[in-house]
């Protein structure tokens, strides 16, 4: 019998077992309505301590209207000895009231000897009972058999009798665990390949850790021994290094293997997806996270930028629109003419008509390179080298002078900085102050305190990220340091840079550069808008 695939989301759950990682219940009701709109077919929440705790979790997410996801609550078979129908635990699930409760078990000898500390039958009395006791309850039940796949190695016998258990009590899937996160892709299709042989009427499915960074890799190994259910959460996070990372594993399924997921449509997507869990968890996307990082389709070497311009198949697997993301060509001392020409058409600049003139920037990006400047995370900044090199450039402002100024009155209050900035707009001089937590906080207040005059569009600008980097720290004090800054106007967002022996010096050249920016960009959009 064959099964649909379907999509199992425990982001909520596994994932927030995860060190550092908690939802509050208004994130975790926006992730919900971000799974539901995207496909997934399931989406797990807690474990619930008690019927008060899982009523409290579950109910907003009950109320919501969800167009396709189905909730499932998660908690464990009942205790040694215990009867089902008056375990804490199995009624805490039943107060969740979801449709899908998914029971874990174990289905590894020796955690019955050693972990739960009592007899191969009993074990199996614990699953059937707790299993029963839930369908009879009216709930579909997800049976997810703990060290599964430990168990099958060593005593591959019990661990099938474990599944029997499950099967007989009514689970309507079987979902083999590789918890330790040790197992290889080899082992994991041989113990798919018996329980499907053994359970060819019922949904099989994989919950794999990445211990050995092979959790999407075991994930594909059970997909091709006939698994059609799998579980996994949102950029991986989960217990101890995480779990099989949907944001791989979806377009993998989908676009490699073509399986017709239900959020298949919603590839597109995925990328936000990704985006939105690091927003909530208020953590920094990660840039080389297959897929959708924003390394994913960044080609840095010139060969690879030629190429890819001429058949992006010749280093992109996929293209980078189908799960949302963007080629991007990086430019650097590596960088060749084409890098140059298929960045500056990237930013949606006239490339520079002549070789000579390419050449010219190349030089001078790897003599700024050598004082320590990099492009890479300053697209913003590249442009505008583009534009100053091509003689195209006209500063919006320039600078006269600026002064920082730290007092600290006593040793338990904390420090006050004051900056003053000259600046002459179109020929006319401007001097502003400007308070600030430290220097390059007041230099960006008094900066915009005299801009906006003439420019009340930089109010949309927010500073994001403000990375620091030593260069050449055997220098101690005397150290040059690069500083890049992330901007966003909520529409756009770029980086720029700055280097300077002087710390105060790198930022300003990168907060100058992040205003110039965003003043061109706005100055283009104009130009291009209709009279």
């Amino acid at each position: 019998m064959t099964f649909p695939p379907e999509i199992y989301d425990t982001t909520l759950r596994d994932g927030a077992q995860g060190a550092g990682v908690s939802f509050s219940p208004s994130a975790a009701a926006r992730l919900v309505r971000a799974l539901d709109e995207f496909g997934v077919d399931y989406i797990e929440g807690v474990l619930p301590s008690s019927p008060a705790h899982a009523e409290a979790f579950y109910a907003p997410l009950r109320a919501l209207p969800l167009r396709h996801a189905v909730l499932a609550a998660f908690g464990a078979t009942c205790h040694v000895g215990a009867q089902a129908s008056s375990d804490p635990g199995l009624l805490a699930l039943l107060a969740a009231q979801t449709p899908v409760v998914t029971l874990f078990g174990k289905a590894s000898r020796f955690h019955v000897d050693r972990i739960l500390q009592t007899t191969p039958d009993e074990n199996l009395r614990i699953v059937s009972d707790s299993v029963s006791f839930l369908r009879h309850s009216s709930r579909d039940v997800f049976f997810d058999a703990e060290h599964f796949f430990d168990g099958f190695a060593a005593d591959p016998d019990y661990a099938l009798a474990v599944l029997d258990a499950a099967a007989a009590a009514g689970a309507s899937r079987l979902v083999l665990c590789d918890t330790n996160g040790g197992s290889l892709p080899s082992d994991v299709s041989a113990a798919v390949a018996a329980v499907r042989a053994r359970f060819p009427s019922l949904p099989v499915g994989i919950h794999a850790h990445n211990d050995s960074s092979l959790a999407v890799a075991v994930s594909l190994a059970a997909r091709s021994a006939g698994a059609t259910h799998f579980q996994g959460s949102l950029n991986g996070i989960g217990e101890r290094v995480g779990n099989t990372d949907l944001c791989s594993l979806l377009p993998l399924l989908a676009l490699k293997l073509g399986d017709p997921l239900a959020c298949a449509p919603s590839l597109p997507s995925l990328r936000s997806l990704s985006r939105l869990l690091d927003e909530l968890l208020d953590r920094r996307p990660d840039p080389s996270r297959p897929f959708v990082g924003d390394h994913a389709f960044t080609h840095k070497a010139g060969m690879h930028a030629d190429a890819v311009a001429k058949i992006p198949s010749s280093f992109e697997h996929i293209d980078p629109a189908a799960v949302g993301n963007t080629r991007h060509i990086p430019v650097s001392a590596l960088s060749g003419r084409d890098n140059v020409r298929a960045k500056t058409s990237e930013l949606g600049v006239a490339p520079p008509p002549s070789d000579p003139e390419l050449e010219s920037i190349l030089r001078q990006i790897k003599w700024m390179e050598a004082d320590g400047y990099q492009f890479e995370t300053a697209d913003a900044s590249f442009r505008l080298l583009i534009e100053k090199a091509m003689g195209r450039h006209v500063p919006f402002f320039e600078l006269r002078s600026f002064h920082v100024g730290v007092v600290k009155s006593d040793a338990s209050s904390p420090p006050s900085t004051i900056a003053t900035v000259k600046v002459a707009v179109n020929g006319r001089e401007e001097l502003g102050a400007g308070e600030g937590a430290g220097p390059v906080d007041a230099l960006n207040s008094a900066l915009r305190l005299v801009l906006r005059r003439f420019y009340p569009a930089l109010d949309a600008v927010v500073l994001q990220d403000y990375h620091v980097r030593i260069l050449d720290p055997e220098t101690a004090t005397r150290a040059v340091t690069r500083v890049v800054i992330e901007s966003t106007d909520g529409t756009h967002t770029w980086g720029t840079v700055g280097v300077s022996p002087n710390i105060i010096e790198a930022s300003w050249q990168a907060l100058v550069d992040s205003f110039e920016y965003k003043l061109l960009l706005d100055a283009r959009s104009r130009a291009a808008s209709p009279s």
